[in-house]
């Protein structure tokens, strides 16, 4: 699959135009990982934001060596948006599982997007609202089972 294959799948791009892909598939850059390779840590400063590609990662959280895993994703999902919005530091470690590939989109890139595409920036930036609030109302659900 190509790289424009991958970013028109996941839902950070939906109601994109075709121009708008296509300046993003030259926006994002190409990172591999072999299994059990960190690719940031919690705590980090946030730099940009990753789409993946192939393979699998694992989110976890934890303090002292000990990672507890809060989640596992495949593509066409991304990881550390978070930080692209508020500007903070990495809330979890991202590490791969098994072979993964990434496409990293560094923060002045987005930006550089921003420039050309004000309303595809809009959107892009609604739909990491949208998988936010998704996240946040599963989180929510699972602790609520726990009580």
């Amino acid at each position: 699959m190509t790289k424009l294959d991958t970013i028109q799948q996941t839902k950070l791009f939906e109601m994109l135009s075709r121009d708008e892909l296509a300046m993003l598939s030259t926006l994002f850059q190409t990172r591999s990982y072999n299994d059990g390779e960190l690719i940031f840590s919690q705590g980090d400063e946030g730099d940009g934001l990753y789409l993946l590609s192939e393979g699998q990662v694992e989110v976890c959280t934890g303090r002292g060596g000990e990672c507890k895993v809060v989640a596992v994703l495949d593509p066409p999902e991304f990881f550390g948006e978070m930080s692209v919005i508020d500007k903070e530091f990495r809330s979890a470690s991202v590490r791969a599982r098994g072979a993964t590939e990434l496409y990293f989109l560094p923060v002045e890139n987005l930006m550089a997007f921003r420039r050309s595409f004000r309303d595809g920036f809009t959107f892009v930036v609604i739909n990491i609202a949208r998988v936010i609030s998704r996240r946040l109302r599963e989180t929510t659900s699972r602790l609520s089972e726990r009580l």
